[in-house]
């Protein structure tokens, strides 16, 4: 199955036969060797935005478990963003990572570097010495606020032949705020994050990368006015994609609840915002679903709307959300989610498939229960949830790294 046909899904044989067999003869070009209704094989998921915490915050999550849970949610490929201790904003840095991803990552880890040192927005990052190890440079979970800096951090990606991948956050505009400046804000009296915040970034971004031809991509998009943007940069030729998460595309602010497990940044916006989302994933505006898998401890997850850090958890969840809320509700179509969780991320990443394939059971109704996650984070809004598609069978480089 090559990269450009992985959305031609098939079905797979009887459970104990499948399982029973030595997956290291079984090629992503011959899944049709079984066949039944009851099992589907997908080509392995492919996250361009995750934290897995190691080095530096290993109480949160490690590259052994992060991966783990990777595998358990079909994802053979990940992207781990660098807010980390220390920063990869070296080559030496970067080195400790790649040593522990080396031992312990089930799947294949692909780091990112920082684009400032420390990721304080102050100084470039010795991007050269680690152009040839990083997936690409971000500073995720911070805006570079100096124009000129991120001039000067495109300019030199695009000389390394690397994508700059932004995290988009003009600082001026939170004002303290942590979950959507709408109606549950005023309502429940919360402070609120303007979309404005999102949205000004990408649009001096986009201007950047007019200027110096740079590749970039934006994170987690969240806004209606955000869709737009991009998509009136790719009709004007800017080399520019983009992604959004599950949990942006089936839920809004309407959906909150005082409890730190429906905080993330960018936060759950409107109810326009999110049919815009979708929008843009049916017109090709959104290139790609990401989870931003972001665990944190229970400590850090339980002091409500305003004390919880930002973050949730989604790689175990992920399919089984977008396939439950909008492929059998009819909003999406499969092989439309196939290519946004697989096809469109490795092809913009330059990330091989491989041998790396996922058998699902798309008609297997599960509880959410955090409590069995593989991840430490146990934070996620669609806890207690029943959803449909269990993954029974992972494969990555021919070998099974997760099995029901």
């Amino acid at each position: 199955m090559s990269q450009n046909t992985t959305a031609k899904f098939i079905a797979m044989s009887d459970k104990p036969k499948l399982f029973g067999f030595a997956c290291d003869f079984v090629s992503a070009e011959s899944f049709s060797v079984f066949r039944s209704p009851s099992f589907a094989v997908f080509p392995g998921f492919c996250d361009v935005h995750v934290h897995f915490r190691e080095p530096g915050f290993s109480y949160k999550e490690t590259i052994a478990t992060g991966s783990k849970a990777a595998a358990r949610g079909g994802y053979t490929a990940v992207c781990t963003m660098p807010n980390l201790s220390p920063v990869p904003d070296n080559a030496e840095n970067l080195a400790k990572q790649l040593r522990i991803i080396e031992e312990d990552a089930v799947i294949h880890v692909y780091p990112y570097a920082a684009i400032t040192v420390g990721q304080k927005g102050e100084q470039i990052s010795e991007m050269e010495s680690m152009a040839k190890d990083a997936i690409a440079f971000s500073d995720d979970g911070r805006g570079v606020q100096n124009d000129d800096m991120m001039r000067q951090a495109m300019l030199r990606a695009k000389s390394l032949g690397k994508m700059i991948v932004a995290h988009c956050e003009v600082n001026d505009l939170l004002k303290g705020g942590y979950i959507h400046d709408g109606e549950y804000a005023a309502k429940h009296g919360h402070k609120g994050i303007c979309s404005e915040s999102e949205y000004a970034q990408i649009a001096r971004d986009i201007e950047l990368v007019k200027e110096t031809g740079c590749a970039y991509h934006v994170c987690h998009i969240s806004t209606k006015e955000s869709v737009e943007l991009i998509r009136k940069a790719k009709a004007d030729g800017v080399d520019i994609t983009c992604e959004t998460a599950p949990h942006y595309l089936v839920m809004d602010d309407s959906d909150l609840q005082e409890d730190g497990r429906f905080k993330m940044n960018p936060p759950l916006r409107s109810e326009a915002d999110r049919l815009a989302l979708i929008e843009g994933i049916k017109d090709g505006t959104i290139d790609m679903i990401a989870t931003d898998h972001a665990p944190h401890s229970a400590e850090e997850k339980g002091k409500g709307l305003a004390g919880s850090a930002f973050g949730i958890v989604g790689l175990e969840t992920a399919f089984a959300v977008v396939y439950t809320k909008l492929v059998l509700t009819g909003v999406l179509s499969l092989e439309k989610v196939i290519e946004l969780l697989s096809d469109n991320p490795r092809k913009r990443f330059n990330i091989p498939l491989g041998n790396d394939f996922s058998v699902w059971k798309l008609d297997e109704e599960f509880c959410v229960n955090p409590d069995e996650f593989l991840s430490k984070g146990r934070s996620t809004p669609f806890a207690g949830e029943k959803l449909l598609g269990q993954c029974m069978l992972t494969v990555c480089d021919g070998k099974i790294v997760y099995s029901k």
